[in-house]
């Protein structure tokens, strides 16, 4: 607008100018001239006022805040500012399971609801961001309160109560994992805990670094409640992960990422070593003695990778763990286990497989005649318990050997069904072969008496 009157008022002054020259010249009347001065005068007065009204105008409209957007889709509830500054996100994720065992020496079929969980995120001032989730299914509980400072991409701190930043598998999002449960490798693993977090991402986003200082939890452990540590002993997790073709959009090696993380702490009581082991239908083949108490240091280190590319994707990691254990006031015994997993998947209707899941193309809609994307997984995973927690006898030993396995070789197969991209349906048949200690004679009704066989089917929402 101010151009446009910049031009008129030039072009009125000139061609003012214009006709007072020829005024001047035809009628040679110095009154004449002075009227047509006065005119002009009077008309850029005009333009300068609709100028500044314009002006303000505009300034009005740019000063005045931008109409808050809500935006919903796939089930998510997204409010944001006008200056987008500003955030509230609503998530959810319910999972609903069918599971079949086959032997008798194993749990009774069941329907289970395995997660039912709502994810609120926000954020403020593009600097400041919170994630609170509780889980509502099985022990109700508080599984992610934290806040973020986003100093730069390359500098974040968090504090709160957040995943252990240590292994692959468990750090990947539940729903979007190749299997309906985690390979056995993450009973090492440790999850959820409560500090402080470091973290960010440099080199051109090739270089991922994370460091955490926690309370610290056993292998597979889970501050349920959040609350106080039981010692005060911190444990320091850190973990570097690399992606360095992520840039090179058209390399083979784009999907490439490998990594190490490790963490290491002092423990103390039966609450610094883990509750047990679990097969993949998440029953119980491993467990410490009761009288058995961490007395000691504990480390767990994992060198870790994945590979996706197009429909293809892999992820494989390995994972040791050691801790000291006591039991009673016979002598401290430094115990170690290891455990593996690999995992491969390909979907079959030809959506990209990543480490966020599968978004497919088309959704589940006979009368269209689409039905989705399907993905094929297979995984073998193993777990072996250091020997020496079956050695001292009776009054020695860490693990009674009829109850409890030395190995575990576990292998899956499933299909997944993504009807949309917030809804999938998954079937999993798991084999979980056990390895006894020498000698040992299963006592009846237990669990390694007899391979385990399961079939879990699960049907999720996920937005």
């Amino acid at each position: 607008m101010k151009s446009f009157t910049t031009i008129l008022r030039s072009g009125i002054a000139a061609s003012a100018i214009v006709a007072t020259a020829s005024s001047v010249q035809a009628q040679s009347g110095s009154d004449d001239v002075q009227q047509l001065r006065e005119q002009i005068r009077l008309l850029d007065q005009k333009l300068r006022v609709l100028e500044r009204k314009q002006e303000i105008k505009d300034e009005t409209a740019a000063a005045a805040p931008k109409p808050v957007a809500v935006a919903a889709s796939d089930g998510r509830v997204e409010i944001t500012s006008g200056d987008g500054a500003t955030s509230l996100r609503l998530r959810g994720l319910v999972q609903a399971d069918y599971r079949w065992f086959d032997s008798a020496n194993e749990p009774a079929d069941t329907f289970l609801l395995r997660r039912a969980r709502l994810v609120f995120e926000g954020k403020f001032n593009n600097i400041f961001s919170y994630v609170v989730q509780p889980e509502f299914a099985g022990t109700i509980q508080i599984l992610d309160a934290n806040v973020n400072v986003a100093v730069s991409p390359a500098f974040n701190v968090r504090i709160g109560k957040f995943k252990t930043p240590v292994g692959l598998e468990q750090l990947q999002s539940d729903p979007v994992a190749f299997f309906n449960e985690r390979s056995v490798a993450t009973n090492l693993t440790p999850n959820r805990d409560v500090g402080i977090q470091l973290q960010g991402d440099v080199l051109n986003k090739t270089l991922n670094y994370t460091v955490a200082l926690l309370n610290g939890v056993p292998d597979g452990g889970n501050n349920v409640t959040g609350s106080a540590d039981f010692d005060s002993d911190k444990t320091v997790a850190a973990r570097l992960f690399a992606t360095p073709f992520v840039n090179q959009k058209d390399s083979l090696f784009t999907g490439l990422g490998v990594g190490l993380a490790v963490s290491l702490g002092d423990y103390a009581t039966a609450s610094g070593r883990t509750g047990g082991y679990r097969t993949d239908g998440q029953q119980t083949f491993f467990s410490y003695d009761a009288s058995v108490v961490a007395n000691g240091q504990g480390v767990t280190w994992s060198p870790q990778g994945y590979y996706y590319r197009g429909p293809l994707g892999i992820l494989a990691e390995y994972v040791a763990s050691s801790i000291e254990l006591q039991r009673g006031a016979l002598p401290v015994r430094e115990v170690e286990n290891f455990g593996y997993n690999l995992s491969v998947g390909y979907v079959l209707t030809g959506e990209d497989s990543t480490y966020r899941g599968v978004t497919p193309k088309t959704v589940f809609n006979p009368s269209a005649g689409t039905w989705g994307a399907f993905e094929v997984v297979a995984r073998v995973s193993g777990l072996d318990v250091d020997d020496s927690v079956f050695s001292g006898g009776a009054a020695g030993r860490f693990a009674a050997p009829n109850v409890s396995a030395s190995k575990l070789t576990a292998y899956g197969l499933g299909l997944n069904w993504y009807l949309s991209r917030s809804v999938r349906a998954g079937f999993n048949l798991y084999q979980n072969k056990f390895d006894l200690a020498p000698d040992a004679v299963p006592a009846a009704n237990a669990l390694i008496a007899d391979d385990e066989t399961a079939f879990i089917t699960r049907l999720q929402i996920s937005f």
